[in-house]
């Protein structure tokens, strides 16, 4: 994180990584056993409720991690607007190229009405991803209209992430 510019960490960020706890202990490191002995199936029960419960994350950290109910709302009106239009656009292509053939006499080629529809879908495809990208992630700031800015930074902060992810494994 040295080579990292420092910047704010975004709320919904995790404060640490959490650490694996081991799943399964040897029965030479296990205190309770000794290699002669069986250990009994209450003892094995207990030990993996226990383990369970150590494995499980707590209530805070589930919270921190959720993405607040603000930015959550902006992402879903940008992305219903982004691939919503699109997406209409793609259906009207299809009652459009009806009423030209039907009403007007219009020949249109099968092959055009399919490629512009499958424009429109796939423009409402890109419209998801850059309505969630283009939203601010910041609480306290709503953005700009067409989200350029965000979109640049949270674009950003995903490929570092990527990239972190990657050197790590």
């Amino acid at each position: 994180m040295s080579t990292e510019p420092s910047r704010e960490r975004l709320p919904f960020e995790p404060r640490q990584k959490r650490k694996k706890n081991p799943k399964a202990q040897n029965s030479s490191t296990n205190p309770q056993t000794t290699p002669k002995e069986k250990p009994s199936k209450t003892t094995v029960k207990q030990e993996k409720k226990q383990q369970k419960k150590q494995d499980k994350p707590t209530a805070a950290s589930n919270d921190s991690m959720a993405i607040p109910d603000v930015v959550s709302k902006r992402m879903v009106r940008r992305m219903a607007l982004m691939c919503g239009i699109p997406s209409f656009l793609g259906i009207a292509t299809f009652v459009v190229s009806y009423l030209l053939i039907t009403k007007v006499g219009v020949e249109l080629p099968h092959v055009a009405v399919i490629m512009v529809s499958m424009g429109c879908f796939g423009l409402g495809v890109l419209g998801l991803s850059y309505g969630l990208l283009s939203a601010s992630w910041e609480e306290d700031t709503p953005g700009t209209f067409f989200g350029w800015q965000e979109f640049s930074t949270n674009l950003g902060r995903l490929t570092s992430a990527w990239r972190a992810a990657k050197t790590k494994s």
